[in-house]
């Protein structure tokens, strides 16, 4: 393995193509992977031809993207995830290229400046889009993988209160992304009661547990097991004890956050954070092969997690690295 740009003892960065690294990594070795990709057509970040986003088409980029997903499967645990952040864009220009303008912000990898010129003349060459046709990125990707080998578990739509405004007049604001979770076996770890939601209190009484158990579904209806029930978020021990939590629904509403050190935005750290205690226990690694300013890792460590973080932009390394010593200084993260 090569030497990392960056370890501390819990957290490695490591400087360098993705599916290079992640071939020198071992199998099953991590737990769950949180990571957002750059996304199809918006930036050029100059790092050449190795870099992700700017190829020649749709088909391309998810071609792209299975290769690298196909080394992430391999280092995954049996049991383990991969939870895959990815927005959408349109088609515009009456050549195809994809509008930098409606692609949505929020990520780790939106870059930013005059760069986005070049991406209009890498993918004009994709004639087959039809102008101002929403490209539908993330599902090509997810449906991909999914044949790739995949077991596609749930789509989580990220709300955004506050999305990044748009120009037009002809349709909605974009003010949501997908975030997939996605499995190498039937059968994970999943620590569903590590992200419960407050609950409403449409079953948080005596009579909406007997309505419930009235149900004509066979797991709910009559003579049911009472226990199973019990442990599907209606109640813990007891048909008078309810539960003031729920299981976590696939909308997740999080507020982009700016980041102060660099001019693009990045993860809210409370969506890595859902996805890292969902998917691990304290201790185990968490990866992330597009670490960007490394907000995956940065959160994986305050919750005394490893992390292995991946990119091709040393600056980018740089803030990392920056960010986990000013957790260190402040006492914070794993022992």
């Amino acid at each position: 393995m090569r030497d990392p740009y960056l370890d501390d003892g819990d957290v490695r960065l490591y400087l360098g193509d993705v599916v290079d690294v992640l071939r020198e990594m071992d199998a099953e070795s991590v737990q769950t992977c949180v990571t957002s990709p750059p996304y199809w057509g918006l930036r050029d970040y100059g790092t050449g031809d190795a870099q992700i986003g700017l190829e020649a088409s749709p088909g391309a980029y998810v071609a792209r993207m299975v290769q690298v997903f196909r080394e992430v499967r391999r280092v995954l645990r049996d049991d383990g995830t991969l939870w895959l952040n990815l927005g959408d864009s349109y088609a515009t220009g009456g050549a195809g290229a994809p509008s930098a303008a409606s692609t949505l912000a929020g990520n780790g990898h939106v870059g930013g400046g005059d760069k986005a010129a070049h991406v209009s003349q890498v993918t004009r060459r994709a004639k087959d889009l039809k102008p101002k046709d929403l490209l539908g990125i993330p599902w090509r990707v997810a449906f991909a993988l999914q044949a790739d080998g995949w077991y596609l578990r749930s789509d989580i739509v990220w709300a955004k209160p506050n999305p990044m405004p748009e120009s037009v007049t002809d349709r909605p604001t974009k003010a949501h992304e997908y975030l997939f979770l996605l499995t190498k076996a039937p059968r994970y770890f999943y620590d569903a009661d590590a992200i419960r939601e407050a609950a409403t209190t449409e079953w948080n009484s005596a009579e909406a547990w007997a309505a419930r158990q009235a149900m004509t579904a066979p797991e709910l209806g009559k003579g049911a097991d009472t226990e199973k029930q019990r442990t599907r978020g209606f109640g813990t021990h007891h048909p008078d004890e309810w539960r003031n939590d729920r299981n976590a629904r696939s909308v997740w509403t999080i507020t982009t956050k700016p980041y102060a050190g660099a001019h693009f935005a990045t993860f809210p750290p409370e969506l890595p954070e859902r996805c890292i205690k969902a998917g691990t226990a304290e201790g185990d690694l968490v990866l992330d092969p597009f670490s960007g300013s490394g907000t995956t890792a940065f959160v994986a460590r305050t919750l005394a997690r490893r992390a292995v973080g991946i990119d091709l932009n040393a600056e980018y390394l740089d803030l990392a690295a920056e960010r986990l010593r000013q957790l260190s200084l402040f006492g914070q993260g794993a022992a």
